[in-house]
C-alpha cells in the first residue's frame, strides 16, 4: 500500500485550519461573554429584545 504525501499534507493543513478556527471562535466567545458580563443590563436586554423582534420571535 502506498501513502499519498499530498493527502498527508492536506490532512495536516486541515487540522491547522480547524485549530485556527477553534481559536478564533474561542476568542470571540470570550469577548462576547466578557462584554455581556460588564455591560449595562438594560442595554443587553434591549439588544436581545430587538434581536428577537428582528427574527420574528414573539417575546411578549
Amino acid at each position: 500500500m502506498t501513502t499519498n504525501t499530498a493527502a498527508v499534507r492536506s490532512l495536516a493543513t486541515s487540522r491547522a485550519e480547524v485549530l485556527k478556527a477553534a481559536f478564533v471562535a474561542f476568542v470571540l466567545g470570550v469577548g462576547l461573554v466578557y462584554g455581556a458580563g460588564f455591560a449595562n443590563s438594560q442595554s443587553v436586554h434591549d439588544a436581545a429584545h430587538d434581536s428577537r423582534h428582528a427574527l420574528s420571535f414573539p417575546c411578549h
